[in-house]
C-alpha cells in the first residue's frame, strides 16, 4: 500500500498555490502564472498517483494509499483519506479540469481572487473525492459551494448574482437531508457500540444496523443532496440559469466536475453505505432517471443560448449517469462511472469553444450566430468531435460509456433501458441541429469575420480531442481500473437483496 502523503499533496497544494497567487498579487499576471503552474503539477501528481495505483491494485477490490488519523475522538472527526476505482478517475478528472479551465477560461478581471478560488475549489473537490470519512466527505461537499458562489457572484455574466444565490440556496438546503442522515447513522453506530468512540469511518457506517424503512429514508436523504448537486430530474432547476450566467472556468467547474461530486455520492455513499434501501427505491429511481434523459433532450432542443443548451444536455448526460448507478449490474456500474469522467471531458471541450466564440460575438445566443463553418473551420472541426462524442458515435469515448450502461440496464430492468435508449437518439436530433444553426448556412456580418481557433486554443483543446478518440478506441486499461471496485460495490447489494 502507498503512503496517503501523495492524496494528502493533491489537497494541500491547490491551498498553497491560493496563498502563493495573493501574495503576488501586485504583479502582473503572476498569480495566473502560478495557478497555471500548480494545475500542471496536480495533473503530474494525479498521473503518478494512477501508475502507482494500477501497479500496486490492479486487480483487487479495496483501497489504497489509505490513512486515518483522528482529529477529535469525541466529536467523531478524523482526517481518513483511500483510493479506490471508483475515486480514481474523479481525481485525475479534477486537476484536468483544473488547467484546461485556467488555460482556456482566463478572466482578466481581479485575476489573483479569480484564479485563488479555483485553486480552493480543487482542493475541497480532491477532499471530497478522496475522504474515506462520511462526515469529512460532508465537510468537503459542502465547503465547495463557498468558491463556486464567489466565482458565479464575481465574474459571471448579468444575472450572476440570483444565479449564485439560487445554486448556493438550492444546494445547501439539499445537503440538510445529508447530514441529518449522517449523523443520525453515526450515533445509531455509537449506540450499538457503546464501547466505541463516535465514529463516522465508512466501514463503521457501512455496519450500522437499521431497519428497512429507516434505510429507504436516509437513502432519500442522500439521494436528494446528491441529486440536487449532480444535477438530476427533478432537482436541477438551479442548473440552466448557473451554468448561462457563470464565466466560462465556472460553468466547467460546474458541469464538468461539481455534477459528478454529486453522481460519485450518491454511488459510494447512498448504493455503498444503503445496498438495501438501493434495491427498494430502484424502480423509482430509475424512473426518474428515464424521465431526466428525455426531458432535458427535449429542453436542450429549444434551448435559445449555447450555455443553457449544454446544461439541458448535461441534464439527460447525468440522468444516463443515475441510470447506470442504479442499474444493479456491473457492467452499468462501470458504465457510469467512466461516463462521469468522459462526460467531463466531452462539457470542457464544449464550454472552452463556447467560451471562445462568446469571446468574439460577445454573445451565447444560437440565433446570433450562423455559418460559422466557412471562417472557423478548425472551430467547426473541433466542436465535431464533442458533438459526435456525446451523440455516442462508435470509435468515440460517449459510445463505450453508454454502450456499457445501456446494456447492464437492459440485463436487469430492459424496459428503463429500452425506453432510455430514446435518449440517445434524441441526443442526435438536438446536438446536430444545434450545430446546424451555429455553422451551417451563409456566414453574415459579423459571422463573417470570426477569426478560427488561434494556436494557443488549439492546443488547449487538445487533450480533450485525444482522450475522447483513445477513450473511445482503447477503454480497456481504464476499465480494468474501475470493475474490481464495482463489482465489490454491486455484489454488495445483491447480498442485500437475497438477505432481504
Amino acid at each position: 500500500m502507498h503512503s496517503s502523503l501523495w492524496l494528502s499533496a493533491l489537497i494541500v497544494l491547490p491551498l498553497l498555490g491560493a496563498l502563493v497567487a495573493m501574495a503576488v498579487r501586485r504583479t502582473p499576471d503572476a498569480a495566473y502564472r502560478v495557478a497555471v503552474g500548480v494545475g500542471a503539477l496536480e495533473v503530474v501528481l494525479t498521473l503518478v498517483v494512477a501508475v502507482l495505483y494500477k501497479s500496486n491494485v490492479a486487480g483487487a477490490q479495496g483501497y489504497d494509499f489509505l490513512s486515518r488519523h483522528v482529529v477529535s475522538a469525541p466529536l467523531g472527526l478524523a482526517y481518513d483519506v483511500a483510493l479506490d476505482g471508483l475515486s480514481l478517475l474523479m481525481v485525475v478528472l479534477t486537476a484536468l479540469v483544473l488547467l484546461l479551465s485556467l488555460l482556456g477560461g482566463r478572466d482578466k478581471r481581479r485575476e489573483p481572487a479569480f484564479v485563488s478560488w479555483l485553486l480552493i475549489l480543487t482542493s475541497l473537490t480532491m477532499g471530497s473525492f478522496v475522504a474515506h470519512d462520511v462526515l469529512e466527505f460532508f465537510v468537503f461537499f459542502e465547503l465547495t459551494l463557498v468558491p463556486c458562489y464567489f466565482i458565479i457572484s464575481g465574474w459571471g455574466a448579468k444575472e450572476r448574482t440570483r444565479a449564485a444565490l439560487k445554486f448556493f440556496l438550492y444546494t445547501f438546503t439539499a445537503s440538510a437531508f445529508l447530514l441529518i442522515g449522517i449523523l443520525y447513522m453515526g450515533f445509531a453506530y455509537q449506540h450499538q457500540h457503546p464501547t466505541a468512540a463516535l465514529t463516522f469511518a465508512y466501514g463503521a457506517m457501512a455496519a450500522t444496523s437499521m431497519s428497512h424503512a429507516t434505510a429507504v429514508w436516509l437513502f432519500v436523504a442522500f439521494a436528494v443532496a446528491f441529486g440536487a448537486k449532480a444535477p438530476v430530474w427533478p432537482l436541477h432547476t438551479w442548473s440552466p440559469l448557473t451554468y448561462a450566467e457563470a464565466p466560462t472556468a465556472g460553468s466547467i467547474e460546474l458541469s464538468a466536475l461539481l455534477a459528478k461530486l454529486g453522481s460519485y455520492g450518491l454511488l459510494r455513499f447512498a448504493v455503498g453505505l444503503l445496498p438495501l434501501a438501493q434495491v427498494s427505491v430502484r424502480p423509482y429511481v430509475l424512473t426518474l432517471a428515464v424521465i431526466g434523459i428525455l426531458y432535458g433532450s427535449v429542453l436542450a432542443c429549444v434551448a435559445a443560448d449555447l450555455k443553457r443548451f449544454v446544461a439541458y444536455s448535461s441534464l439527460a448526460q447525468m440522468s444516463f449517469i443515475t441510470l447506470g448507478i442504479m442499474s444493479g449490474s456491473t457492467i452499468g456500474v462501470t458504465g457510469a462511472v467512466l461516463l462521469m469522467f468522459n462526460h467531463g471531458i466531452i462539457t470542457i471541450g464544449f464550454f472552452l469553444i463556447i467560451g471562445f466564440l462568446e469571446r468574439r460575438r460577445a454573445s451565447i445566443q444560437i440565433a446570433d450566430f450562423a455559418g460559422l463553418q466557412g471562417p472557423a473551420p478548425v472551430m467547426a472541426g473541433l466542436f465535431t468531435v464533442a458533438m459526435l462524442a456525446s451523440i455516442g458515435l462508435p470509435g468515440l469515448s460517449g459510445f463505450v460509456s453508454e454502450y456499457l450502461i445501456l446494456i447492464g440496464t437492459f440485463t436487469t430492468h430492459a424496459w428503463w433501458s429500452a425506453v432510455a435508449a430514446l435518449g440517445v437518439l434524441a441526443s442526435a436530433v438536438y446536438l446536430l441541429w444545434a450545430y446546424q444553426r451555429v455553422f451551417h448556412g451563409r456566414a453574415l456580418g459579423a459571422n463573417a469575420t470570426v477569426t478560427d481557433a488561434s494556436a494557443g486554443e488549439r492546443w488547449v483543446l487538445a487533450p480533450v480531442v485525444v482522450l475522447i478518440v483513445l477513450l473511445g478506441v482503447f477503454p480497456q486499461p481504464v476499465l480494468n481500473r474501475i470493475t474490481p471496485s464495482v463489482h465489490t460495490l454491486v455484489t454488495q447489494v445483491a447480498t442485500a437483496s437475497v438477505i432481504k
